[in-house]
């Protein structure tokens, strides 16, 4: 048997809290008993040995001050050797009333992320170290709870969205199998029509890949200017926006940050296409960079339908509903500003959306500064 296998997590373990506790607070009033013995009978001794009427300072081994200095010595051994077992007794005692609460609050947290997550601590206590810590075990599990119950609701959303566009396509195919009198013409857009919706869920999944990509986090950092980003997204979308008979009204600067330039060309791109998308004919979308000494600013305002000002910060989770009718369009999924919302937070960038009163969004993204920025 060799050293590795002796030095186990079991061998290994530190001893509970409690046991550390009492022994900490024995061995303090150990050495101070000791120390404070030692004191009296150096004292003893010393003044055993000088007393006045001797010879030179010392007296003879059987002298009555010798023999009680003997006693002195015996005597307070026994006295602290029973303080010492007492003071193990109450540190023990003590410890466990101070770790009493602690322990409470792990059985309740144990039971709370084993059962349901509703459930609080709610500790009714002086304000101390441990009532901090209770309040914030409280908030964490609510934060967990809104968590779990958006992401149930996310993937239900999901599922619908992803079954919808495969129950089309089957429907199309089972159509055209039982048709025995089907043309060529007739299995073409058949064809046509399942391809549209193969597309249709080609996007979602795109979609749904982006936003986890975005949850994920930044791996690489890097400088990028946010004007030059949005140039090439809107390159890409002034046709789109011109065939819905939407005009584009763009004030684009150099505005350096720092950060993923995929995942922010992503996020002006879903900018962009929420503004085109949701809007009306003769309508407009007004989109400008700014660039600050405290970073750089992307502002997307566009017109469209009236949003009830209550529902705004509803349109940044994903495949959420305002009223009766789901926030997307017929060729959207309502995941383009849960993707803004996601990118934005990897960025430690800050989102703000206003509801027009005439109808229509305001959005801006501030991005912090980029060390390069100069």
């Amino acid at each position: 048997m060799n050293v590795r296998t002796l030095l186990t997590k079991d061998s290994l373990r530190r001893p509970p809290l409690r046991v550390q506790l009492t022994v900490l607070y024995t061995g303090l009033f150990t050495a101070l008993v000791a120390a404070v013995l030692g004191a009296s009978g150096f004292l003893v001794r010393h003044s055993a040995g000088v007393a006045p009427g001797t010879s030179g300072g010392h007296r003879s081994a059987g002298s009555p001050s010798v023999a009680s200095s003997h006693q002195f010595e015996v005597g307070p051994a026994i006295v602290g050797l029973i303080a010492v077992v007492i003071a193990l007794w109450l540190a023990w005692w003590i410890a466990g009333r101070f770790l009493r609460p602690l322990r409470s609050m792990n059985t309740t947290a144990q039971e709370i992320s084993a059962t349901n997550l509703h459930r609080r601590l709610g500790l009714d206590g002086p304000a101390d170290e441990l009532g901090e810590l209770g309040r914030t075990l409280d908030d964490l599990f609510g934060r967990l709870e809104a968590s779990f119950d958006a992401q149930r609701h996310f993937v239900a959303n999901a599922s619908h969205e992803l079954r919808t566009p495969l129950a089309g396509q089957r429907t199309l195919l089972q159509v055209a199998l039982a048709d025995a009198d089907a043309t060529t013409e007739d299995l073409r857009a058949t064809c046509e029509e399942a391809l549209q919706l193969g597309e249709q869920q080609e996007r979602l999944i795109d979609a749904l890949l982006t936003l986890a990509t975005s949850e994920r986090g930044i791996e690489r950092w890097e400088p990028f200017d946010l004007g030059e980003v949005t140039e090439t997204v809107l390159l890409g979308r002034r046709q789109e926006a011109e065939r819905r008979g939407v005009h584009i009204d763009a004030s684009i600067v150099t505005a350096p940050a720092l950060g993923d330039p995929r995942l922010v060309e992503s996020l002006v791109a879903n900018l962009v296409d929420n503004a085109v998308r949701h809007n009306m004919t003769g309508g407009k979308v007004e989109i400008s960079t700014i660039s600050a000494p405290g970073g750089a600013t992307l502002s997307v305002n566009n017109t469209g339908p009236v949003v009830p000002p209550a529902e705004v910060e509803r349109l940044f989770q994903p495949l959420q509903q305002i009223g009766s009718e789901r926030v997307r369009h017929t060729d959207g999924h309502g995941l383009g500003l849960a993707i803004v919302q996601a990118i934005a937070e990897a960025h430690g960038a800050n989102v703000t959306a206003h509801a027009r009163p005439e109808g229509g969004l305001e959005i801006e993204v501030a991005f912090g500064k980029s060390d390069t920025a100069g």
